[in-house]
This record gives C-alpha cells, structure tokens and sequence, in this order.
C-alpha cells in the first residue's frame, strides 16, 4: 500500500507495466538478431583476415610430401594450416585437392584430416576469452568452449595410432565408396551464407585458388594477390595452326613445284585456352594497393573489435531476457532430461539439433562459438553442451560431404573418401567417448580447465598458445629434424607426462599405494607443481594495468593496519586490482595450533 495512492489507481498501473515489458521485450528481439547476424558476419571476416595474412604460408606447408607421410607431422600441419586460415572446410579442400592430383596418398591425409578437426576448435576458445570479465560466467564459457577441444584431443589419442597400425578409417571409407557407387551431384546448398555473403562481400573477396595452387607447387600462384580482383571472367578458346616444311635441296629437283611435292609437309592445329577478364570485383580493399598482409591485419583488428562488441551486448540484452522465472523456464526446458526409460535419449536429440543447426550455418565454429555465451551465462549447462557440440561435428561433416559430391568425375572418389574419412572420425569418436557415462571424460577435463582458468585468468591465454601454436609448431620441428630425433625427444616426453597423470591419479583415488614421497608433489619447487608462483610474476608485470601506484600504496598501508601481524603474515602483501589476472589462494590459510606434549586428547585453543 501506498500512502496517498488508491489501491485502484495502482491496480490500474499494472497492465501498463506489464504492456511496457513486454513491449521492451519485443524491442530487444530484433536487437538480439541484427546482433547475431553482425557476430556471424564477423566470424566470416576474421576467416578472411586470417587467410590473407598467414594463408600463402599455410600453402607451404602442405608442399613438403616428405613430412606429410609422418602421421604425427600430418597432424600437426592440419591443426597449424587451420589455426592460420581459421577455415577447416579451406583446409580440407587443401588436402582434397592434393589427393586428387596424385601429390598426396588418402592414408597420409587422414592425419591431416583429424588436425582440421582439432584446429577448427579454436574460434570458440577465443570467443570464451571476450566473458574474462565475470569470474564464474568465464569459467562456464571457456568449460564450454574447451570441451571440443577436449574431446578432439582424446579422440587423436586413440584414432591416430589405430589409423597408423590398421588403416580403419581410410580402408573403411574405401569400401564406402565403392560400394554406394557415388556419382557427381549439386553442390551443398547455400543457407545461412545467402544471408550474411552480401555484407561480407562488401567488405573483402578471396581468391581462395590460390593458397591451393601453392600447396600444389605452382610457383606462378605465389606472386599473386589473395585478395580477388576480378569477380566475372569468360574463358576463350583460341586457335592456331602451324605448319612445318621441310624443302630438299635444288640439285635434286627440276622446278620449284616439284620442290615443293617431293617435300615432307606437316599442318598442326593447337587450341589455347585464355582467360578474359570481364567485371571487376566490389569490395573495401578492391584498389588500395596493400599487401595481403596489410589488409588481413586491418580486417584482424576490425573483426576482433566487432566481435567483442557483439558479443558484449549479446551477453547483454540475454541477460536482460533471461531474468527471474523466465531463465528458469528454459533451463529446465534445455537442461532437464525426460522421465525414465526415455532420459538417455535426451543426449542423442542433442546430438541431431546441434548437427542440423551446424548444417543450417554450415560452418561448426559458427555454432560452438554462438553457443558459448549462452554456457558463459548459465542457459546451457556443461553436459547439454557436450552432446550439441558432437552434434556439430557431425554436421559439418555432412556438409563437407556434400561439398565433395559437387567434385569433378576424375576428382570425385578422392573427395568422397576424404569427406568420409573426416565423418567416421568423429562417429568413431562419439562411440568411444559418450554413449557410456563413465567414459565421459571431456566433461570432466574441461571442467577442471574451467575451474583453473576461474582461478588464473591469464590461464586461458597460456592454454591458448600453448595447445595451438607452440606445442604444434615444436612439434612439425621435431618432425623436420627426422623421425629419429623426434622419437628421441618425444618418447621420454610423453613418459614423463604418463608418469605424472599415473602419481596424479593414485594421489586422488589410493595415495596409501604410493611411497611416502609421491603422496604429494611438495618435495619439489613450488613452481614445478603450482601456478601461484607464475600468477604472482604476472600480477606484478601487468602492475601498469593496474590503478595508479600512489593509490596502491595507500590502500595496501590502510589495509595493513587493520589486520594483526599473524593475518599479515598468511595474506598476499599487495592485491592488485586488475580482474583479469586476479587470483585466489591456493590453500587456505588456517590459525596456527599449539599442543603440548601428552595432552594430545585435550581440546586445544588457537592462539
């Protein structure tokens, strides 16, 4: 009750709060889709960007046959090409190509193949990193986006070696081909990109030729612009005739005329084929005159930029929606499962939404990186992820199948085997990792990665760089030194870390079975087995990001007096305010306890 106010005039109030949120509501919608469509835009762009400026290298790479036909090599040229154009459909047209050519074998490509398949995951991971701001929405988020990550990698584990010994998935997709007798068909249809490619095309064209013609060996391809100039040509088909005389000497013939029928006379006809240029492309960069590597860093820096920003009001406005009972609503629609026996089937629907949505984008990165907000802000929990984000590796391979239909006839086996190749990995995947609960475990890894990143924040650009750019590249290294040196180096390496996640386990689960020395790390460096000591180097590099040194001071003193010299001791002696590289104590601090000899059974008091 209001004093001064009838109840009616207040009753009277309600319909047009109630009309003016919900005309809000309908406000925000178009909001949310403009700023969707804008986020997609911008994820086509910064694939372009990251073309123009590493795509020639990416070329390069594949060149060398002598280091694809070493799997582990293969694998790491695919996460590497992937990383560098942020396209795996580019990167596995690469490797179609090839092996249709004859310049590359199906059982040396399948490596490759399952690379792709790990670097296309790094677009959600990045987008993850845009959530840093709130602690729990960004460990939910980068859960959420390194689970693909997770499973990528465990599923490498398993298939590659197998791949190695028995050949199961290159053979298996053999069969398939020959056995469902493939014909040449249409394309894969356009959907999303009908949509979003008349803005992007304003804003850059690639000549995506090019980084294939590299890969290749056509060396006239590397003096040539990535960014397209022409978008309408004609090919015309030009004739030329030449003949070849030859005339036997004039002591041998009477006349000229019979010179000329005693000659041998030899008429040939080639048709060249040329290419006319007709209509000139459309786009920003069209005549500015720049490298490719100039303008793939311009588009970099815009595409980032408005990817952020997208996404901040995205993150925005849905926290806005998804308020009070609303937010609960749908996640008890998205989250819970159906009443028993029907509940394990919750998972496999999962599965076909997330490839059918995948399917409809045609781009897996799309999906997972737009479904990463939505884990950040608690919509979608970390176990419907899961399946959604093996759905959309099987969608994306559906539309590299299809793609691979469109082929030439000569081309077309080649094609479909690869494509194949890339859906039984994945199938071969979901069967090892999720029908059996227990087996579950990018669950549980991404959960632990999460959490850490929680706690670091700069943990998650460590993870970043250190799983898709330095770890690969000293790996393709290695393999550039010979299989012998990267046996000799790679072997105790992964010893060593077996070792670790063997005394790690036994730690958690039976430490009574380790001697007395292995029940803890604590016998070594603090810095061997905690990122404490690293996060305090960190907080203290990036003191600039911090407020003013003056003001740290004062805070810091004030903060001092206040506590007891017990409290000093156990606390961080300075705290900066910097929330993207804050950090919290790995082990809490307790009260000291005295007791005195023989009087164990006695209560003691904390001084």
């Amino acid at each position: 009750y209001t004093p001064g106010v009838s109840s009616s005039e207040s009753s009277g109030d309600r319909p047009e709060r109630s009309a003016l949120s919900a005309f809000l509501v309908l406000l925000k919608i178009p909001q949310l889709l403009v700023l969707l469509f804008l986020f997609v835009c911008s994820l086509d762009v910064l694939s372009s960007a990251f073309q123009l400026a590493g795509g020639k290298v990416a070329g390069d790479i594949f060149q060398d046959n002598a280091i694809l036909s070493n799997p582990v090599a293969g694998l790491v040229v695919g996460i590497l090409v992937t990383v560098l154009v942020q396209s795996s459909s580019t990167s596995t047209s690469i490797v179609v190509s090839l092996v249709s050519s004859g310049l590359l074998e199906v059982s040396a490509a399948v490596p490759i193949i399952m690379g792709t398949n790990v670097g296309t995951s790094v677009t959600n991971t990045i987008v993850a990193l845009m959530q840093a701001g709130e602690r729990n929405e960004f460990k939910r988020a980068f859960a959420g986006a390194t689970i693909h990550d997770c499973f990528n990698w465990l599923s490498v584990l398993v298939l590659l070696p197998l791949e190695v010994a028995t050949g199961l998935l290159s053979t298996l997709a053999k069969l398939t081909v020959r056995s469902l007798h493939v014909q040449s068909g249409e394309e894969a249809p356009e959907l999303l990109k009908v949509i979003t490619e008349p803005v992007t095309k304003l804003i850059i064209q690639l000549d995506k030729s090019v980084v294939t013609g590299i890969a290749m060996g056509d060396q006239s391809m590397r003096n040539r612009s990535l960014v397209k100039v022409w978008c309408k040509t004609a090919s015309a088909v030009t004739t030329v005739s030449s003949s070849n005389v030859t005339v036997v000497t004039a002591s041998n013939c009477s006349s000229a005329i019979g010179c000329l029928q005693e000659s041998n006379v030899t008429l040939t006809t080639d048709n060249l084929t040329s290419i006319v240029n007709i209509e000139k492309c459309k786009h920003a960069f069209m005549d500015t005159q720049l490298s490719d590597l100039a303008v793939g860093l311009i588009l970099l820096a815009g595409s980032l930029t408005m990817l952020c920003t997208c996404l901040l009001l995205l993150v925005k406005i849905l926290n806005s929606l998804l308020q009070g009972q609303v937010a609960k609503v749908i996640q008890v629609i998205i989250n819970t499962d159906p009443p028993y026996p029907f509940g394990w089937l919750t998972g496999y629907l999962a599965m076909f939404v997330g490839a059918g949505m995948t399917f409809i984008v045609q781009s897996s990165s799309v999906f997972t990186s737009a479904m990463t907000p939505l884990i950040g802000i608690g919509v979608i929990s970390l176990e419907r992820a899961y399946p959604l984000t093996l759905g959309s590796n099987i969608g994306t391979t559906t539309t590299a199948i299809l793609a691979a239909m469109a082929s030439p006839g000569d081309k077309l086996p080649a094609a479909c085997q690869i494509a194949l190749c890339h859906l039984f990995f994945n199938v071969f995947g979901i069967l090892l990792w999720y029908p059996v609960p227990q087996t579950r475990l990018p669950i549980r890894m991404a959960s632990m990665l999460g959490e850490r990143t929680a706690k670091y924040r700069w943990f998650a650009v460590l993870y970043l760089v250190l799983f898709f750019l330095l770890l690969p590249s000293l790996v393709f290294g290695l393999s550039l030194a010979g299989w012998r040196v990267m046996v000799g180096v790679g072997a105790p390496f992964l010893g060593v870390m077996l070792f670790i996640g063997l005394v790690n386990l036994l730690q958690a689960r039976s430490p009574g079975h380790l001697p007395a020395v292995l029940q803890s790390w604590d016998f070594l460096p603090r810095w061997m087995h905690s990122l404490k000591p690293l996060d305090r180097a960190i907080t203290k590099a990036t003191v600039c990001c911090s407020p003013a040194r003056a003001d740290l001071e004062a805070v810091v003193t004030v903060t001092s007096e206040l506590k007891t010299p017990a409290e000093q001791h156990r606390s961080s002696p300075v705290a900066y305010d910097n929330p993207a590289l804050s950090y919290l104590e790995e082990v809490p601090s307790h009260p000291r306890v005295f007791k005195l000899r023989g009087l164990e059974r006695c209560n003691s008091t904390p001084l």
